[in-house]
């Protein structure tokens, strides 16, 4: 069988190809009951066996303390930079952290509800390093504190989530994690409010985890719709109205994978791997540049240029050409983007590497 093209969208991005085999086998019944998943009543007992085994599997995953609840919802991330505010800021301050072009846009969509205040920034050095939170400029009054933990389009991450407590700040910390959820454990001890989009690491739209702390939950602005105020949907369990289930399906599905390549710490090591290997080949030769700090870089998105970026057409042909799939750069920023979620193995990496190091050798 000949080998699928190595995929590096940045979203919806690739899904483990045993995950897409399992759900084709089940397409038609699932499980004998004589119906997809996507026939099912999301109130029936078949799909309420999905949705129950898929968050106790992410639970279990992430390490989520009780006192936290899993919650599946729809809208996204940008459906969340309302949301949130609508449910948490009372309408009042709320201190926002920019780091890239999410965290901007979600500081943007939050000044429709709250009195948003930017406590740190990295715009005038190009989103290219963290602003170290010792310098943040945190509000007293603040009702939660938000962060894009890694940011897709940029290529930044948080290698360590910022302790509030011990910045003098008693605000819940809010934190974008969409496009790197379950590459990494997360310190719930500094967490009030952690979300999702399903559609990079967790396989496909149209689902959004939110995990929020119990003591969250009844602070939403009376213009929230009831199908996003957090405490309406964790009374009903995620289905105070039809969630997303085939989503949830394949979710499910990307646990149970994960589970058996061995939980997050698992892929967390070779999530090191990978990029290191990448990151490596990028910065041994001067035909390419990133712009990120190192001690900023994140593992799960990786922008460069080409010093000579009249090439950039035909490194992209070449890259199809060698099965090396979805590379170009988002427009806002131009340039390549790899994106190496999860579901990238090693050997995918490898070969863009060798396209690198090949391509460098034959234009430089």
């Amino acid at each position: 069988m000949a080998r699928r093209p190595y995929n590096f969208s940045a979203g919806p991005a690739t899904v483990p190809e045993a995950v897409l085999r399992q759900a084709a086998d089940e397409m038609l019944d699932w499980h004998g009951s004589g119906m997809s998943v996507m026939e099912m009543s999301h109130r029936g007992k078949e799909f309420i066996s999905i949705a129950e085994a898929a968050e106790a599997d992410l639970r279990e995953l992430l390490a989520v303390p009780p006192q936290f609840r899993i919650l599946f919802m729809q809208g996204g991330g940008l459906g969340e930079n309302a949301i949130v505010p609508m449910n948490l800021s009372r309408g009042g301050a709320v201190d926002f952290v920019v780091t890239g072009s999410w965290s901007l846009k979600s500081a943007r969509e939050a000044r429709r509800y709250a009195d948003v205040a930017v406590a740190a920034s990295n715009e005038a050095d190009g989103h290219s390093t963290m602003p170290a939170p010792a310098r943040w400029q945190l509000r007293r009054d603040a009702n939660y504190v938000h962060i894009c933990s890694n940011e897709t389009i940029d290529g930044l991450e948080f290698q360590t989530l910022p302790d509030l407590r011990a910045l003098g700040c008693d605000a819940p910390l809010v934190i974008d994690c969409s496009s790197h959820i379950l590459s990494r454990p997360i310190d719930w001890s500094r967490v009030g409010l952690a979300f999702a989009g399903a559609q990079k690491n967790v396989g496909m739209a149209g689902l959004t985890m939110v995990f929020v702390r119990e003591d969250l939950l009844d602070r939403a602005l009376p213009i929230c719709p009831s199908a996003f105020n957090y405490k309406t949907v964790a009374e009903a369990g995620s289905m105070f109205n039809t969630p997303p289930t085939y989503a949830i399906y394949i979710a499910g599905l990307v646990f149970q994978w994960l589970k058996a390549q061995g939980g997050v710490a698992a892929m967390e090591a070779r999530n090191i791997a990978k990029a290191r290997l990448l990151y490596d080949a990028l910065d041994a030769s001067d035909f390419y540049r990133t712009r990120v700090a190192p001690e900023a870089r994140s593992r799960m998105n990786v922008p460069f240029f080409l010093k000579n970026e009249a090439l950039n057409d035909t490194f992209l042909a070449e890259a199809k050409a060698r099965g090396l799939l979805q590379l170009k750069g988002h427009k806002s920023v131009g340039g390549m983007r790899a994106s190496i979620y999860n579901a990238m193995p090693l050997e995918g990496v490898q070969a863009l590497v060798d396209l690198l190091n090949d391509f460098a050798r034959r234009h430089g």
